[in-house]
């Protein structure tokens, strides 16, 4: 039986060391990846990684007052903007865009020479973060089809839907948790059902979404592909010092 409770604590998953060891890891790893990478891309997304890094730097250090929502708000579409480009550079030989959704999020699949989007909901960094996780966990085919081929029932769903729900939820929140900690962010987990008219604090969503990101930083190399390019990136340009 799991000791793990619903309110399990993300934070130490990437400590200092853990997160230097796993870049080494991941920089071998998305190093045989660009082996079948053309040079000229290798090289546009090598160049962008200082810019990166002190925007990113630039946006971390600014102080904003807790009650200044504002500035907040400012802040927060601002490292969404870097997040967008970011996103955008680093995939563009997969003809695919990372974009604001006004309202929920929602992938649509490249077709008619339009690359495919991954829409992401209101403009939220943590959302985008999430949105991007399940494109990394999609692969080539669910790739192929609108919103990855999800069934998806809205805020309400019964105990029944909850556990189909949080089933296929764990991975892409595993990479969405080493995303977020590599850009330093707090994480927290999200069953998505704040309406459920029944008991879910027996859910074993948090530790099972904690054990699968913990497998992901022992063994790195069960990351997908995209993934591993991703987290690469993160803790490449947002590590501190």
């Amino acid at each position: 039986m799991s000791s793990f409770n619903n309110q399990t604590d993300f934070s130490h998953l990437l400590s200092y060391i853990e997160a230097n060891n796993l870049l080494q890891h991941l920089t071998e790893l998305t190093n045989h990846i660009q082996e079948n990478t053309p040079a000229s891309l290798i090289f546009k997304r090598e160049e962008h990684l200082s810019e990166w890094k002190k925007e990113w730097q630039r946006l971390s250090s600014i102080k904003i007052n807790d009650s200044a929502q504002q500035e907040l708000d400012q802040n927060e579409r601002a490292a969404t903007d870097w997040l967008i480009k970011l996103f955008n550079i680093l995939f563009d030989d997969q003809k695919v865009l990372l974009a604001r959704s006004a309202g929920e999020p929602e992938y649509f699949p490249h077709q008619h020479n339009e690359p495919a989007r991954i829409e992401f909901a209101h403009g939220f960094f943590a959302s985008a973060l999430h949105e991007m996780s399940h494109w990394c966990i999609a692969g080539k085919s669910r790739r192929a089809l609108s919103d990855f081929g999800y069934w998806y029932a809205p805020d309400g769903r019964s105990a029944d839907q909850q556990q189909a729900f949080e089933r296929v939820e764990i991975k892409p929140q595993a990479l969405e948790c080493l995303f977020t900690l590599a850009c330093g962010r707090a994480f927290q987990v999200s069953q998505d059902n704040l309406f459920a008219e029944f008991v879910t604090s027996s859910s074993t969503f948090a530790s099972d979404v904690y054990l699968q990101a913990k497998e992901y930083i022992t063994k790195p190399h069960t990351l997908p592909r995209d993934a591993k390019i991703l987290l690469h990136t993160f803790l490449t340009v947002c590590a501190s010092g």
